[in-house]
């Protein structure tokens, strides 16, 4: 319902371009550098589709060219894209068993999320003992404006990153903040108290609670949620919640490096 509309699938010609520029790396990453004669071979192609697949890869950095001109291996935006998803799962791995200990001590479902282009996407999700047969959202996509998780992520953000990400604010219920001066006035408060709540703007009956997860540099690189029926997550519990998810984000944020604590809100100067 939150999640986005995929693509439609490529044509042919672009899964068989696909699926030959990862062969590419494939035979690189064997090798440790060939030269364009040695990879058509690998691939069964032409010497000329060859160049033109190692050309774009190298456009990306995905592989470059050695001291020996003409022979390529593996380039420094590999490392780029391997950073990115051991950053992921290092941040999963150090917020699960916090997350397992708030959704017992909340009795609903934690969720982990981070953004994704104009998304908030779901990294990791711990049901709690009052959450039966809570629905999985772990790799699913949800809107940043309309959720607890996506004001945190949005809050991280300066003015310039809120305008490239921000689209079109879909209504999903009568609560879902749909006017950019609101929005931009809940994510300033959103940086102010260091939470955010939702109450009914993604579904009725729907509350969560998030707060930030920071790295070493105190950017905000992740939110943590506790999400429930309202009916349980009422204005008087919702106080005591977000006490717990500020501290449990917080213990998260301590393991991935940042030092900086106390703090009054998430515009307090970075360690």
């Amino acid at each position: 319902m939150a999640d986005t509309v995929p693509n439609p699938a490529p044509t042919g010609g672009g899964v068989q371009s696909v699926d030959r520029a990862l062969g590419i790396l494939e035979v690189l990453a064997r090798t440790g550098e060939s030269g364009v004669t040695e990879i058509a071979g690998e691939l069964g192609v032409h010497k000329s589709t060859a160049f033109r697949l190692v050309a774009t890869l190298e456009a990306h950095r995905l592989v470059e060219q050695t001291s020996d001109r003409g022979r390529y291996r593996l380039g420094v935006g590999i490392l780029r894209l391997a950073g990115a998803t051991t950053a992921r799962l290092d941040l999963v791995q150090e917020a699960r068993p916090i997350a397992r200990r708030l959704a017992a001590d909340t009795g609903e479902t934690v969720n982990i999320a981070v953004l994704a282009e104009s998304s908030a996407l779901y990294l990791d999700q711990v049901a709690g003992s009052s959450a039966l047969q809570s629905h999985n959202w772990v790799g699913q996509r949800i809107p940043l404006h309309a959720t607890s998780n996506g004001k945190v992520l949005l809050a991280g953000l300066d003015d310039a990153g809120l305008v490239a990400v921000l689209g079109t604010l879909t209504t999903y219920t009568p609560h879902t903040i749909t006017g950019r001066a609101q929005l931009r006035a809940e994510v300033a408060r959103v940086r102010e108290q260091g939470h955010a709540v939702a109450v009914d703007e993604l579904e009725v009956g729907l509350t969560a609670v998030a707060a930030p997860v920071r790295d070493a540099h105190g950017d905000v690189v992740a939110s943590m949620s506790v999400s429930g029926p309202s009916f349980r997550l009422h204005a008087d519990r919702v106080e005591e919640v977000v006490r717990l998810v500020v501290a449990a984000a917080d213990e998260v944020s301590h393991r991935l490096g940042w030092g900086h604590r106390p703090r009054s809100g998430p515009d307090q100067p970075r360690p």
